[in-house]
C-alpha cells in the first residue's frame, strides 16, 4: 500500500484516480455483530437513522437465534437490504434451511457470504446452486478465496457467484490479480476488510471507487471503532464515503499525545491545511514516537 501511495504522490494524483478514476465515492453497508435480538434492533434503528440501507448481519452461531435477530431487525428497519455473513459457521444444509425460513418470512437477502467452511468446496457449490435456483440469492466466497489459485477454482467450478476482495488477505497486487480474473469470467465482486482504520480501509475505498467494478461494498469497520486516529483521506456522510483530490491516500495518523505521539493538531494551521489538501511537499508522512 505504501509504495502505491508513494507512486500516486509522486505524480500528484489521488489513489482513486490512479486506480482508474471511475468515481470518487462509494456507499458501504454496515455490520450488526452477533448480539441479542433487542440489541440488534437498537443498532438497526440507529443505522436506519444514519441513512444505511444495507445491513450486514453476522450469523452462523445458532440457526434459531439468527432467525430471531433477523425478525427483530425487520421490525425496526423493514425496508433494509440484508447481507448474511456466516463466516464459515453453517453446514450446507443449515445454510439452505436459513434461506428457506427467511423465505417463509418474506425476506430475501441480497447476498449470503461464506455460508460454509472455507475448504468445504462441495458445500459451497451446493448452497450456491440452491440459493440461486430457489431464491435468486447470490453466494459470496470470502475465506474460501485466499489467492488467485482459489479464485480460479471458484470460477472454473462455478462454486460461488461473488468473490470478496480483502487487501489484508490478498495484498494489493494479489487482489488486482483476482479482480482481473473475476471480471474476465463475469463473476461479481465484493470488497471488504478486517478490523481496520481509515488508513487501510481508505486505501480499499480508493481502489473500489477508482475501479468502479464492485457490486457490494463492505468497508464499515472505521465507523465501528471507538476512536478515529486518522485525519483526512475521505469524508464519511452516513454510508457514503467521498474521496478527496489530495495526492495519494490523503490520510494521516492523528494520535493521542498522552501516549507519547506527536499530535497532528499540534502542528501550525498552515501545515495541517496543506496536509488536508495534499499540497505539502514533505515526502515522509510518518508520526514518530517521542523517546521516553
Amino acid at each position: 500500500m505504501a509504495v502505491i501511495d508513494a507512486v500516486a504522490n509522486s505524480i500528484r494524483i489521488p489513489l482513486w484516480r490512479l486506480f482508474g478514476g471511475a468515481s470518487n465515492t462509494v456507499t458501504t453497508d454496515i455490520t450488526i455483530p452477533i448480539v441479542t435480538p433487542n440489541e440488534a434492533a437498537q443498532l438497526a434503528a440507529k443505522y436506519r437513522g444514519q441513512g444505511f440501507q444495507t445491513l450486514k448481519l453476522k450469523v452462523g452461531k445458532n440457526l434459531n437465534s439468527d432467525i430471531e435477530v433477523l425478525k427483530a431487525i425487520r421490525l425496526v428497519h423493514p425496508d433494509c437490504s440484508f447481507i448474511l455473513d456466516a463466516n464459515e459457521g453453517y453446514t450446507a444444509n443449515q445454510a439452505i434451511e436459513v434461506l428457506d425460513r427467511l423465505n417463509e418470512m418474506g425476506v430475501t437477502p441480497v447476498l449470503f457470504e461464506q455460508p460454509v467452511h472455507r475448504d468445504d468446496w462441495e458445500g459451497l457449490r451446493d448452497v450456491s446452486i440452491a440459493a440461486m435456483e430457489k431464491y435468486r440469492v447470490a453466494v459470496a466466497a470470502d475465506e474460501s478465496c485466499r489467492g488467485l489459485h482459489d479464485a480460479q477454482k471458484i470460477i472454473h467450478g462455478n462454486l460461488a457467484h461473488v468473490i470478496n476482495i480483502k487487501l489484508a488477505k490478498l495484498g494489493v497486487l494479489g487482489a488486482l490479480e483476482v479482480i482481473d480474473a473475476a471480471r474476465k469470467a463475469g463473476i461479481a465482486l465484493m470488497i471488504g476488510g478486517m478490523v481496520e482504520t481509515r488508513i487501510a480501509m481508505g486505501f480499499a475505498g480508493h481502489l473500489a471507487a477508482g475501479l468502479g467494478c464492485f457490486s457490494f461494498i463492505d468497508l464499515d469497520t472505521p465507523l465501528l471503532l471507538s476512536e478515529d486516529p486518522v485525519y483526512g483521506g475521505y469524508e464519511a456522510s452516513g454510508p457514503v464515503y467521498k474521496f478527496k483530490n489530495a495526492r495519494g491516500h490523503g490520510g494521516f495518523l492523528h494520535l493521542d499525545n498522552n501516549n507519547g505521539w506527536i499530535p497532528l493538531h499540534g502542528l501550525p494551521p498552515s501545515i495541517t491545511d496543506d496536509l488536508a489538501t495534499g499540497t505539502l511537499s514533505f515526502k515522509m508522512k510518518i508520526c514518530i514516537r517521542v523517546a521516553d
